[in-house]
């Protein structure tokens, strides 16, 4: 049994601008999975930059908090308890819209590789 708790994962700001835990990774924690899963966080006020997978689809599933999802041309209003897929290639962001911080779960198919991931504008 593998059993990874969130507070002894350690925190990092990703490239997006999330404060993010990685909790299952296989090419981190020998495990054979097609996904990898992390926890995420933005503050009140705040949003992730544009960014991409490339080759790999998304799901965000919202633990606390609200938000505004953009997906290419595409916007919604997010909130806990709701699931988000976000397809290979698309670029998005979130913005937390909340006075509390936003928090999800980022479930990445196959799993995420920083080769695979694009910020918008860069070259």
């Amino acid at each position: 049994m593998i059993l990874k708790d969130l507070a002894k994962c350690g925190r990092i700001t990703a490239t997006d601008g999330t404060h993010l835990s990685e909790l299952l990774h296989p090419a981190r924690d020998s495990l054979e999975l097609s996904y990898s899963i992390a926890h995420a966080e933005v503050l009140p006020g705040a949003s992730s930059l544009p960014h991409r997978l490339k080759k790999s689809s998304e799901v965000y599933f919202i633990m606390e908090g609200r938000g505004e999802m953009h997906i290419d041309e595409e916007q919604a209003q997010v909130d806990t308890g709701q699931a988000i897929f976000i397809p290979p290639g698309s670029w998005q962001y979130i913005c937390n819209t909340g006075n509390i911080i936003l928090k999800f779960l980022c479930i990445v198919s196959p799993v995420w590789r920083a080769e695979d991931e694009e910020l918008k504008g860069q070259d």
